[in-house]
């Protein structure tokens, strides 16, 4: 009866996407996912859908995600798992190179963590007090618009 959130949030804190799966679904598989669900609108022509760089937890690290950032051009700020990293060094030269990981990057991450803060302001969406997934989905979102209105009219 448990549900994850996969957030895609830009540098201010703002998220970007949602999706919602069950609580015992894995991370790694909605990484790809979630990243094509990023729409952001340029002032003339399509929106932006590649962003320059990602962060992401270890959960998020796999080969499947690496290389499709990589084909993407987008770098991957995610670090190396421990089992990942035992098994690409006990295969030796074969297992490849090491990934790359800015430290300073990954810093960054925790607009994350803040922006899942915010959104859990929200009893209802703390508690997951809407049992339906269709409606706890529309109540993540309602928050982000809320979010988002925020900043704008604070621009104004």
């Amino acid at each position: 009866m448990s549900s994850k959130i996969h957030a895609a949030v830009d540098a201010a804190g703002l998220p970007l996407a949602f999706v919602l799966t069950p609580g015992q679904a894995a991370d790694c598989p909605r990484f790809i996912t979630v990243l094509n669900k990023i729409r952001i609108p340029a002032p003339a022509g399509r929106p932006r859908t590649r962003p320059d760089a990602v962060a992401a937890d270890k959960a998020y690290s796999s080969k499947a995600n690496r290389v499709h950032l990589r084909r993407r051009r987008i770098i991957a700020v995610i670090p190396e798992k421990s089992d990942q990293r035992a098994n690409r060094k006990r295969k030796g030269s074969a297992g490849g190179r090491p990934v790359g990981f800015d430290p300073g990057r990954y810093r960054q991450r925790n607009t994350v963590e803040r922006c899942f803060q915010k959104i859990k302001t929200w009893r209802g969406l703390a508690t997951r007090s809407d049992k339906a997934p269709e409606s706890y989905e529309a109540g993540l979102h309602l928050r982000g618009s809320i979010m988002w209105l925020k900043l704008l009219t604070l621009a104004t």
